[in-house]
């Protein structure tokens, strides 16, 4: 059972046991925290759309740690002005620990409507399929509208139809590449890059595509080798 959940102002797909980086929350390690705003709700083919939460679920978790992200140089040059100003961030972040997801009716319902589908098998062969389309549109249009709330000017559907979608239940750890840290996994989870399966399928255009998020650069990911750093942990995985 997985859930995509606001949390923070952002939206994160989550399932029980899975660690996440969200922006940095009120309280303390060990606390325990619930969020509200589940806003879709899978388990196997059963997909659940909130309009636009789903009444009375929630994500419970537990706070593990605040850390502070990867260091972002900010220059800003003013040509033939003698304007030069060189800041740097270090985004606050949380890492929270996923407990339990809880729908309404909890999981008997689930478990009834996939024994019907045990029963019509061969007239509900083909809903997979189309269910399987509609997350995947699903999951491009959140990420676009990640992308528009946070200004990054990238095609989102283009670079998603090149590299493929994918959901945060199948996320990869990406700070196992090196060059990439906490701050810029969360950047690319955030334009709904995930797995190193997307990273491995970069092609030039989409790296390009990737220079308008703050302090990623095409010269960073290939000197870095993303790509080829990405296709060895698979073979690992």
């Amino acid at each position: 059972m997985y859930a995509i959940v606001e949390i923070a102002g952002q939206q994160f797909k989550v399932a029980k046991d899975q660690k996440v980086y969200v922006n940095r929350l009120a309280g303390e390690e060990g606390d325990k925290i619930s969020f509200d705003k589940v806003l879709l709700s899978g388990d196997g083919d059963n997909i659940t759309l909130g309009a636009p939460a789903i009444d009375g679920a929630l994500v419970d978790a537990t706070i593990t740690r605040h850390v502070k992200g990867d260091k972002v140089i900010v220059f800003k040059k003013k040509r033939r002005k003698g304007y030069r100003v060189r800041n740097g961030h270090r985004q606050s972040l949380t890492e929270i620990s996923i407990t339990g997801i809880t729908l309404p009716g909890g999981k008997k319902a689930t478990s009834a409507k996939k024994e019907e589908k045990a029963d019509t098998k061969t007239a509900a062969a083909p809903a997979p399929a189309k269910k399987e389309s509609e997350v995947s549109e699903n999951l491009i249009s959140r990420a676009e509208k990640r992308a528009e709330e946070k200004n990054i000017e990238i095609n989102v559907e283009k670079l998603l139809s090149s590299v493929g979608t994918a959901t945060k239940a199948e996320a990869d750890d990406l700070k196992k590449i090196n060059g990439i840290g906490p701050s810029y996994e969360q950047k690319l989870n955030d334009i709904g890059i995930y797995t190193y399966e997307q990273i491995s399928k970069l092609k030039a255009a989409d790296r390009e595509e990737l220079s308008a998020l703050e302090g990623i650069t095409r010269d960073k990911i290939e000197s870095d080798e993303w790509v080829k750093q990405a296709k060895e942990l698979l073979k690992n995985k």
